[in-house]
């Protein structure tokens, strides 16, 4: 049967007909596979919810990061929005990009725009460490805005942050980015709408971090390193598997945990290895 219907989807790819049809198949694969991404970082999640609970209690009684970038960072309870929680807490959290990340924060940034900002573990963590930088932070979830907006009190920053829903090109050129700005992007798949064209002539003088989602459409790294290149230099890093960061990654807090244990706080349930594009102007 399969071989059956790879010699007919062979034989009428060339019909204009079949390949709208095709066409609008991969477009809904792709939508299924962030269902499917978002279904099983959930159930997974909801599986271990009392064993994640307990490590929270023992690792974090004070709701803080105690280690990495932001360490400080306060949580008023015990909750993400839609990434793992306890390695934000840890500090582990995409400490692929630290060294990169440190790097840049040399610069005295004039304005942060982070897109995709889930409960505010960058925008929050970002107006700690740059206290004279506007932040900027949009996601389409009203619970994450809600959040981050509640983290921004708690660390007393709610003042120099301005929170928004839909980040399309039109609202990122509305924003005055200053002398020098920083964009960070998680927008599950957007970027290749976002970041083309009239935007990237308005970025041309800024630096950006973007988690590009190939797994959603394989075009999406390509087409950024393309529109980006006659700008900026392009770095890529690549995120860390989950089994890989316990064998790897060795924090004091987590001596007295065994290896399922570990794996369990410092997983991060990517739906693959993802990549991250750090662009700095020539």
């Amino acid at each position: 049967m399969k071989e059956l219907v790879k010699s007919f989807v062979g034989s009428t790819a060339n019909n204009r007909l079949a390949w709208f049809a095709y066409r609008m198949c991969g477009g809904l694969a792709r939508n299924l596979g962030q269902i499917y991404g978002h279904a099983r970082f959930s159930r997974e999640t909801m599986e271990h919810d009392d064993t994640l609970a307990r490590f929270c209690d023992e690792l974090f009684p004070d709701r803080k990061v105690v280690s990495g970038p932001f360490k400080g960072l306060k949580y008023p309870r015990l909750r993400s929005v839609g990434s793992a929680l306890l390695p934000k807490l840890l500090g582990s959290y995409e400490s692929e990009l630290h060294a990169a990340l440190e790097m840049l924060l040399k610069q005295d940034y004039s304005t942060i725009v982070d897109i995709g900002c889930a409960e505010g573990y960058y925008a929050v963590g970002l107006t700690l460490r740059l206290p004279n930088a506007r932040i900027y932070a949009f996601d389409t979830d009203s619970r994450a805005r809600d959040s981050c907006a509640e983290v921004a009190r708690l660390n007393c920053v709610d003042g120099r942050i301005q929170i928004g829903s839909f980040c399309d090109v039109s609202a990122l050129g509305s924003i005055p980015f200053g002398s020098k700005a920083l964009i960070i992007a998680d927008c599950e798949g957007y970027e290749n709408t976002l970041f083309s064209g009239q935007t990237n002539a308005i970025l041309a003088r800024h630096d950006l971090i973007v988690e590009v989602h190939d797994f959603i459409d394989i075009s999406i790294s390509e087409c950024l390193r393309d529109a980006f290149s006659k700008t900026h230099c392009v770095e890529s890093i690549k995120s860390i598997d989950d089994i890989e960061k316990v064998h790897r990654y060795h924090y004091e807090q987590l001596r007295n945990y065994d290896t399922g244990e570990r794996r369990l706080i410092l997983a991060e349930r990517r739906p693959a290895i993802m990549e991250w594009l750090v662009m700095t102007p020539f």
